[in-house]
């Protein structure tokens, strides 16, 4: 007993002090994530005057010096227009004052246009559709300080200048297309500056060439495809840490701050990347960028950036590592489309936190705990989905929205492995970055549901509707009564928000016996008031549900209930079959006229009508989908073929 009292405020420490860390680590990562989105909101996820090109190519030279806040350089394009155009726009900020626009040795016109802060670039005659061009762009300027997308300061006393694009950023310091639908196919990042600093960037390190005055030429290249929010560098007196990683081993390459060089926990946990990458790769597949590097660049913003091939890093935890780690899979191979798709990014790094967590990092008892949290945090509000309604957009909390966003994302790719199994899970996962059509390219959710279809060969469009669009939490009662060798379940089942008529989940229901004997069932939950019967050779002393948090739930109880009888099997008071359903819908347990409605899933309203007993009721109208019927007080969801 004593042992047993010792384990339990062992357990409570470490949820209080895992609770107060993480929520200090996520606060730092998710500030750093929704720092720049107040003031460009309105833009939404793209920029139609830049919808009629293909970015294909840019090469930033570029001088900086980090202690003066401010870049000058030139930018060069190369674009392939999608229509004839006779003019061409790029995202700048106004603060940034282009100079000259060279095509082909000739000095084009251009406007900067303040209010939406692009640069337009005319033409002398209009180019043709599907030729590859170029131009480039001549601009200095001090960038805008509203997204702190460009800032220095100081580390041990020397001056540190850092970028951090996303979302809206890249246009803060460089002129580029900022939609989430082009990936820029090459890059090349040529930067000068005062021959005591180094640069860290994207890619592969070309050179490094000293120049006259004291300067020097840093050179990085990036042959995968790179969204421009994902561009970023880091400049100071740097320690350059090169190793590898990975097996077969490709370049690990480290730029941090010389007192980072000598905290022998920091170079730990840096050195611990070895170990993370080799679990990941074992579960997520071959890290994306195995031509060029990992590695990661110190800055001093707080959390941490997954910038593509080279994280930046304001803290050194093993948490913040394993999350910008899966990021370069999620998030930077694949990319979320539109910023309401934030959880293909967000949701995926906080699951590659649970994997570290559960491989590496934690004991059984510790995970389950850490789990725990996840789930009362995830389900500590009613409402909130993990999808961001375009109504939304404009909400800086709601899109980096830790428990949605972040951790509910995370928390709906648990329950997918839970329904899958883990070997189809990942293997799945691992499909879905490796299609033609979604690597190295932006991704939206309906992607990511037809991906798990073409992998499983099941449908997961009404879990999506529940778990992404939905809102909420299901709240559940179950109960059981032993007669035998059989166990009788009954699962009832109520939602926290109306958004969701029903969660059809798998339960995960554990049986103890007066002997220590232990059975595992799934119960194949797809209505509600459902009962379920199992064999169970042996005296039960418990039933415990959800015994590893394998699914999101609240408040639900499991009762012992000796007045379940196998009568009550037969027992349907009201039913709505068929289900799925083609051309008619038929009821029991309504015995005189009463009026129906049926909504589309978002709550629109599709038919009004009145069922009459022992009639069908005509659907051949509607459209194939999920539908929700109401009659009285029960709300059915059913499927149109």
């Amino acid at each position: 007993m004593k042992k047993f009292y010792f384990l339990l405020l062992s357990l409570f420490a470490f949820q209080q002090f895992y609770a107060q860390n993480d929520n200090i680590e996520n606060k730092g990562l998710i500030t750093k994530e929704m720092k720049s989105f107040a003031h460009k909101m309105s833009v939404g996820n793209t920029n139609p005057n830049t919808l009629n090109y293909d970015l294909q190519y840019q090469r930033l030279d570029v001088t900086i010096n980090p202690s003066v806040r401010s870049i000058a350089g030139s930018v060069t394009s190369h674009f392939k227009p999608n229509q004839s155009m006779s003019s061409i726009y790029f995202d700048l900020d106004s603060q940034m004052t282009v100079s000259q626009v060279q095509y082909h040795g000739n000095t084009l016109a251009f406007q900067q246009i303040t209010s939406t802060k692009e640069l337009r670039i005319n033409f002398q005659s209009a180019l043709t559709a599907n030729v590859l061009d170029s131009l480039t762009v001549t601009y200095s300027g001090i960038p805008p300080t509203t997204n702190n997308s460009f800032f220095n300061g100081t580390q041990g006393g020397t001056a540190v200048l850092s970028t951090l694009n996303e979302p809206y950023g890249a246009q803060d310091w460089f002129p580029t297309k900022q939609s989430l639908n082009d990936k820029i196919e090459r890059v090349d990042i040529k930067v000068t500056t005062p021959s005591q600093y180094s640069v860290a960037s994207n890619g592969k390190l070309m050179s490094e060439t000293t120049l006259p005055g004291s300067q020097k030429l840093t050179f990085w290249r990036t042959q995968y495809p790179t969204a421009a929010y994902l561009i970023a560098l880091s400049v100071t007196n740097f320690v350059k840490l090169t190793d590898t990683i990975g097996n077969p081993p490709f370049p690990f390459i480290n730029y941090v701050f010389p007192a980072t060089a000598t905290n022998t926990t920091n170079m730990s946990n840096i050195e611990w990347t070895k170990t993370v990458m080799n679990t990941f790769e074992t579960y997520f597949g071959p890290y994306p960028f195995r031509n060029e590097k990992y590695g990661h660049m110190e800055f001093q913003a707080g959390g941490g950036m997954e910038h593509q091939t080279m994280s930046s890093m304001g803290g050194w935890t093993k948490q913040l590592i394993a999350h910008e780690l899966t990021h370069q899979w999620f998030g930077d191979k694949v990319t979320c489309g539109a910023w309401n798709d934030i959880w293909l990014n967000e949701g995926f790094a906080t699951f590659g936190e649970h994997v570290a967590n559960e491989k590496l990092l934690m004991t059984n008892a510790e995970f389950l705990n850490y789990l725990l949290i996840q789930k009362n945090y995830v389900t500590g509000a009613p409402e909130g989905s993990v999808y961001v309604a375009d109504s939304n957009l404009g909400n800086v909390s709601t899109i980096f929205n830790g428990r949605l966003s972040y951790s509910k994302g995370g928390y709906v790719l648990r329950m997918l492995k839970w329904i899958l199994g883990d070997a189809v899970f990942y293997q799945a996962l691992q499909d879905y970055h490796a299609r033609p059509s979604l690597a190295y390219n932006y991704v939206k959710t309906q992607d990511f549901n037809a991906s798990l279809l073409t992998s499983t060969g099941r449908d997961f469009t009404e879990f999506f509707n529940d778990w992404i669009y939905g809102e909420g939490y299901p709240i559940y009662d179950i109960r059981w009564r032993q007669s035998g060798n059989t166990v009788t379940f009954r699962a009832s089942q109520t939602q926290s928000h109306p958004s969701v008529s029903f969660y059809e989940m798998p339960l995960p229901v554990k049986v103890n016996g007066t002997g220590g004997q232990v059975a595992y069932f799934a119960l194949n939950n797809t209505i509600n008031n459902q009962y379920f019967v199992q064999t169970v050779p042996f005296p039960v002393a418990s039933v415990e549900f959800n015994y590893e948090y394998q699914i999101l739930e609240r408040n639900s109880t499991v009762t012992q209930d000796n007045t379940l009888g196998t009568s009550d099997l037969t027992k349907e008071d009201f039913a709505l079959y068929p289900n799925p359903a083609k051309n008619e819908l038929n009821l029991k347990g309504i015995n005189k006229p009463t009026d129906f409605t049926i909504y589309f899933t978002d709550g629109k309203l599709v038919r009004k009508g009145t069922y009459q007993p022992e009639k069908s009721i005509n659907i051949s109208e509607l459209v194939p989908g999920v539908y929700i019927f109401k009659i009285n007080d029960k709300n059915i969801k059913f499927l149109k073929k």
